[in-house]
């Protein structure tokens, strides 16, 4: 994860995205820098704009975040939940039922 931040620390500072700049961000950290890991990490960004990729990832994020929100506060998702959880259990049910008698089919 410390090539990806170097790269992503490179491009907020408007540096260039470099083998040489990421090694030496890499080396300020204290990380033993693994060569091919450099090497395969700026060749992977080359042409990749940066900006766009980290927008597109907000925007994918933000969703899971929103939905995760209303349930975290308690609100009237409770019920909401458990009539869920009730359906879910149904739905087991005749599928256990289900597959009980396509057992069946098989021995007899």
């Amino acid at each position: 994860m410390e090539y990806i931040y170097s790269a992503l620390m490179l491009h907020a500072a408007g540096k260039d995205v470099s083998e040489d700049n990421v090694k030496k961000v890499l080396e300020a950290a204290g990380v033993t820098v693994d060569e091919a890991r450099v090497k395969a990490l700026t060749a992977a960004l080359e042409g990749v704009n940066i900006e766009e990729a980290i927008s597109t990832a907000a925007v994918a994020a933000a969703p899971a975040a929103g939905a995760a929100a209303p349930a975290a506060s308690g609100g009237s998702s409770a019920p909401a939940a458990e009539e869920k959880k009730e359906e879910e259990e149904e739905e087991e049910q005749v599928s256990e039922e289900e597959a009980m008698a396509g057992l069946g089919a098989l021995f007899g």
